[in-house]
């Protein structure tokens, strides 16, 4: 999600995110449909070989820099790895060396997993809404560490990271809808109040001093356009975001059940540590995994929460109407006859509005407290060590997102067509494996050929000429090259091929 907008059609609220990065075609059927356009038989069974060797040979790059990142993370996991590093007797200075390099493994395997660091722009789309969470949740910056991850990304320089990058970094990946159905009674109060409270402010013309939007959100997006292409539409996924606040005011809205809908993350991984003492500092690092988390719930997932109040609106809302009351009231008994029924009214109406902000309050805190237990035990998948794991699986294991799978395929895809094709240069490389994609299997994608060729030069199998075009070298000559794999001669010896 390179790039995240908002429109409003009629009232509608929909998010374009871009579409991720995949191949969608089953590995088999992408190697069996190449071999089969490869005319002489021969060639054919060199080029199974080559496509064997070469997911060996990238599973086993993985397998290794997998093995790096948990050795490095048994160092600063925060319930043993201070034990460990008090037994390695390390100086702090190689310390701080070995917990940036944990940092930079940990990033490369983020990005081979799909998962991007989420954006000041990403992050104000996503919390410029209510969902399920009603309360303004922010965090003790106090508590957390802003040295490791500050040092990182000082040595690592990225655009648009949020403000918050040198305490905690949220990674997310995928996308998917919550639907939640309900009356939602004291919601459908607080947007009737919101919208007269704004109705009154937009008449006294006070808006701008207490509706102001932040720098961040005034800014516009260059690539934005009010008129969409085609070929933009294609390459991106619209979620549209249905809320309380935008809710048509009708006796049936009002009165009966409605469903809101909130686009989610489909995953989040939060990365931070704790603030230590003078005396002894925090080594550890903490990595946790979530699910299903919606964006405009997007606090729930954050480190070191402060308890919620009221927020400062509520707290004007509830000063201004007990001025305005008591202002009714003090005028009342200075007229010479004083209604005591309208006295009574005027102090009912108080109480009562002052009573439904507590209550209301009262049950936004109920919510939070529900929301931050069903994070622990529902959406919160692991953390730690646990969350490695899971990441090498979705590297090494699944079928989707941008894994060793999907790498595979595109380096496959990039030495069939130098193979077919001849010499290409990065940009007609890219274009002839899309269109390749588009013929074979009428399936449409963004192809990253950087990672592709970067993988077949790094096992030899691909060069540049002197003007930079890439070319490859013959199948029977790569899979020399390569060389007969571990994994080749595992399965020779489970066959009994192999003479003891």
């Amino acid at each position: 999600m390179d790039k995240q907008k908002k429109s409003r059609v009629a009232k509608k609220e929909v998010i374009r995110l871009e579409r991720e990065s995949v191949i969608p075609i089953l590995k088999p059927k992408l190697i069996m449909t190449l071999a089969n356009l490869i005319e002489h038989s021969s060639d054919r069974a060199e080029f199974l070989k080559l496509c064997k060797r070469v997911e060996y040979m990238i599973r086993a790059w993985y397998i290794l820099q997998f093995e790096d990142l948990m050795q490095l993370y048994s160092l600063f996991d925060p319930v043993h790895g201070a034990q460990k590093l008090e037994q390695q007797r390390l100086p702090p200075e190689e310390i701080d060396m070995l917990e940036q390099n944990f940092l930079t493994y940990l990033f490369q395997v983020m990005e081979k997993s799909n998962f991007k660091i989420a954006t000041e722009e990403e992050i104000e789309v996503a919390l410029s809404g209510q969902y399920l969470l009603n309360l303004p949740i922010t965090v003790d910056e106090s508590k957390l560490d802003k040295k490791l991850l500050g040092k990182y990304f000082s040595e690592h320089h990225l655009d648009d990271l949020p403000d918050f990058s040198d305490k905690y970094v949220i990674f997310r990946r995928g996308i998917g809808i919550d639907r939640t159905s309900d009356y939602f009674f004291m919601e459908k109060v607080d947007m009737i109040i919101s919208r007269v409270w704004l109705k009154l402010l937009r008449f006294t013309r006070l808006e701008r001093f207490f509706c102001r939007k932040s720098p961040a959100r005034e800014k516009k997006d260059p690539k934005k356009n009010d008129e969409i292409s085609p070929e933009a539409e294609a390459d991106e996924l619209s979620v549209e975001r249905i809320r309380i606040e935008n809710m048509e005011l009708s006796v049936r809205n009002l009165a009966g059940k409605i469903t809101i809908q909130e686009p989610t993350f489909d995953r989040i991984i939060v990365v931070y540590r704790r603030v230590g003492t003078a005396t002894k500092p925090d080594r550890g690092i903490y990595v946790k995994h979530f699910k299903n988390i919606p964006m405009a719930d997007l606090e729930i997932v954050l480190p070191e929460k402060k308890n919620p109040g009221l927020t400062p609106m509520d707290w004007v809302k509830f000063l201004a109407s007990a001025v305005i009351g008591l202002g009714a009231v003090v005028g009342s008994l200075d007229m010479p006859k004083a209604d005591l029924w309208v006295i009574i009214a005027i102090l009912s109406t108080l109480i009562g509005y002052c009573a439904k902000t507590y209550f209301t309050f009262q049950q936004n805190m109920a919510a939070y407290q529900n929301l931050i237990t069903q994070s622990m035990y529902d959406k919160q998948l692991d953390s730690g060590r646990g969350t490695l794991l899971h990441l090498c699986d979705d590297v090494i294991q699944q079928e989707k997102s941008r894994n060793l799978n999907t790498q595979v395929k595109e380096v496959i895809i990039s030495f069939f067509i130098l193979m077919e094709q001849g010499k290409a240069t990065r940009q007609d490389l890219d274009l002839r494996c899309e269109e390749l994609i588009k013929e074979e299997f009428k399936e449409e994608c963004n192809f990253d050929v950087d990672d592709a060729v970067q993988k077949l030069e790094k096992l030899g199998i691909v060069t540049r000429d002197t003007i930079g075009r890439y070319y490859c070298v013959g199948l029977k000559r790569a899979n020399e090259i390569i060389g007969t794999t571990t994994e080749e001669l595992v399965l020779k010896a489970k066959q009994g091929a192999l003479i003891p």
